[in-house]
């Protein structure tokens, strides 16, 4: 019985921080609406900046002041990220916002390189309260137990905050319907800024305070953003008290698990979100209402229409250009070609049901790298052809998002793309556990294709027909029916519902299709790279495809492969590069500022500008 009360305290002492993290990430979702995967680079910052302050400010006294401090510095970091790089963009989808946030991933990475240099720094220890104390014979630290005891005070001054000050009540009204706030005269703009600046300060906070438990390193931003969007979503997004108790579960299950269930401890969070957003789709303490306003990519555009003419024309030429490359460029270009094109069609995969059905998923990665497993796995143990083992991936991947479709179509905005990441997450673990079969980290080698392709040049052609073909398939269907249903889906699901279209199994169709299209691309990178290993499967995998469909804009299936052979390209030439991440981060952020509906979007829109300009000179 003791031993079972150490372990849970220490779930609980671990809960503070990451309780302080997630408080942060639920106002700023719940007020500005930005799905901010940059929380957990103000938490590395606050490591880092912490470390320093307790350095320069010793004794007990300085060591409470540091983290203060370490909370001031890091709002007010977040107040000028915010200033800088969300402000100009607050009139995009939402959900834009997150390639923003992406890149400032990057810049921060990259500038924490260059202060603090790549070694991982020891936390100190926290002055009085080193040891531990007995509690019913079993020892548990001091530092824990003063963790316990100031988190409720912690959760008592946010509440306090929350619902008994002018801020709290204009931070509630804007968590409700920001537009009113806006109505009544209150800046927004600088109510946004003091809401992101003070969930820095909250991540900050909890960096600094988890420092004479760990220290701090290089990849603590990653480390600890899914399991604060896993706690966010389990509390319900924008709830405090839900976040709270979120924390304690998923802290307290953690630390059973490593003791019982060592195995689990990778997905296991990941497996109580899919559980609770099954049984309760908005969190413990969630809203309807609020899941249901978030997750829009754009306003309801007019019916999109063929290219004409002009586009046909220099798509023609687009494609006879790329069939031109093996007369005349290396190998090394063919191959980054090839790169581009699986991306691409990936990507699109994506798009489709991201641009056209209005369903963001941070799990598209598992039906990519469940179509180069499930091709893999026929190769590498059976020995089947490869024409047989390539067929058989879109079909496995087919099925897999059959099977993950039925439980998250139902969900909506950041909830259904929380799922999917949730049902990512347990794949990627089934390929990185299951050593027998997958080989885990290892990975399965000597994937080759077979003779008549095992050549740049053919393969080249092979990949070039299936990734231009199946781009084109998904246009084609986003022309027919099928593909305005799914719109009208998106833009207006009550009037679609009205008029006879079932939109939940149109959306369900096209989340099967999707996932079919990306086990091809899946099936092609596989016998490209002649390999596969878990990372195919993991959560940076989702993100760039994410990523891609946004720079390239996401009111035309075209932005996902533009935007794939922009990142391709760009990240080819950066990657030489000492400080390549802060160079791309910069990249990223630019063209999101600088053109807010992605590249193809804006090219369109300055298109027809100078069109509608020649007509008037004409008239």
């Amino acid at each position: 019985m003791a031993f079972f009360l150490a372990q849970f305290l220490t779930g609980l002492a671990n809960a503070a921080a990451l309780f302080l993290v997630a408080s942060g990430l639920s106002l700023i979702f719940g007020v500005t609406r930005i799905v901010n995967f940059a929380h957990g680079s103000f938490y590395m910052l606050g490591a880092f900046i912490g470390i320093y302050l307790m350095e320069i400010l010793p004794g007990h006294v300085g060591f409470w002041a540091a983290i203060l401090l370490t909370g001031v510095a890091v709002g007010l970091i977040g107040a000028i990220t915010e200033i800088i790089v969300l402000r100009p963009i607050y009139k995009a989808p939402e959900l834009f916002q997150l390639v923003a946030t992406f890149g400032v991933i990057l810049v921060i990475q990259d500038l924490a390189l260059m202060i603090w240099g790549a070694e991982d720094k020891l936390g100190p220890r926290a002055p009085g309260l080193r040891g531990v104390w007995r509690i019913f014979g079993e020892p548990v630290p001091k530092y824990d137990i003063v963790l316990i005891a100031i988190t409720p005070f912690i959760l008592f001054a946010l509440w306090y905050l929350i619902t008994k000050t002018r801020l709290g009540v204009l931070v509630r009204a804007a968590t409700q319907d920001r537009e009113m706030v806006g109505a009544l005269g209150v800046n927004q703009a600088w109510l946004f800024t003091g809401v992101f600046a003070l969930g820095s300060a909250l991540a900050g906070l909890g960096g600094a305070l988890q420092l004479p438990k760990g220290g701090a390193d290089l990849l603590m931003d990653f480390n600890i953003i899914g399991e604060v969007f896993v706690v966010v979503v389990i509390g319900g997004m924008g709830s405090l008290p839900g976040a709270f108790i979120a924390a304690v579960i998923i802290s307290v299950l953690n630390v059973f698990g490593v003791t019982y269930l060592p195995q689990s401890t990778l997905v296991l969070m990941y497996v109580v979100m899919a559980v609770v957003l099954i049984v309760r789709p908005y969190g413990i303490l969630g809203r309807e209402e609020v899941a249901g306003e978030h997750g829009q990519v754009g306003a309801p555009e007019q019916p999109i229409r063929p290219y004409g003419r002009t586009g046909i024309l220099a798509v023609t030429l687009f494609i006879a250009v790329l069939a031109l490359v093996p007369l005349f460029a290396e190998q090394f270009v063919m191959t980054l070609i090839v790169d581009m094109i699986v991306f691409a069609l990936f990507a699109a995969s994506l798009h489709f049901i991201l641009g056209s059905g209005g369903l963001v998923s941070f799990g598209h990665a598992a039906f990519f790298g469940g179509g180069a497993y499930a091709a893999a796995l026929l190769v590498f143990h059976t020995g089947t052809p490869m024409e047989l083992a390539f067929l058989f991936a879109p079909l496995a991947a087919g099925m897999l998002a059959l099977a993950i479709g039925w439980f998250c179509i139902r969900l909506t905005g950041v909830y259904f793309a929380m799922l999917t990441l949730a049902f990512s997450q347990l794949v990627w673990s089934l390929a990185f556990q299951w050593r027998g079969v997958t080989r885990g980290d290892d990975g399965l080698v000597g994937i080759w294709p077979s003779d008549w392709l095992n050549a740049p040049a053919p393969f080249y052609y092979f990949t070039l027909i299936l990734g231009v073909g199946g781009i084109v398939f998904l246009r084609h269907v986003i022309h027919s029916p099928f593909g305005y249903a799914l719109r009208a889906g998106r833009d207006s699901p009550r009037q679609a519902e009205a008029m006879g279209i079932d939109v939940k199994r149109v959306q369900y169709a096209a989340f099967v299709l999707a996932g079919v299209m990306a086990g091809l691309a899946g099936g092609i990178f596989v016998f490209s790279k002649g390999s596969v290993f878990p990372t195919v499967l993991e959560i940076a995998e989702s993100f760039d495809a994410l990523i891609v469909v946004f720079l390239g804009g996401v009111k035309t299936l075209a932005g996902g492969v533009v935007g794939a052979g922009f990142m391709t390209g760009v990240e080819d030439w950066l990657v030489r590069l000492e400080y390549w991440r802060l160079l791309l981060g910069l990249v990223i952020i630019a063209v999101v500022i600088l053109m807010p509906e992605g590249i193809v979007g804006t090219l369109r829109t300055l298109w027809r500008r100078m069109r509608n300009d020649d007509e008037e000179v004409v008239k």
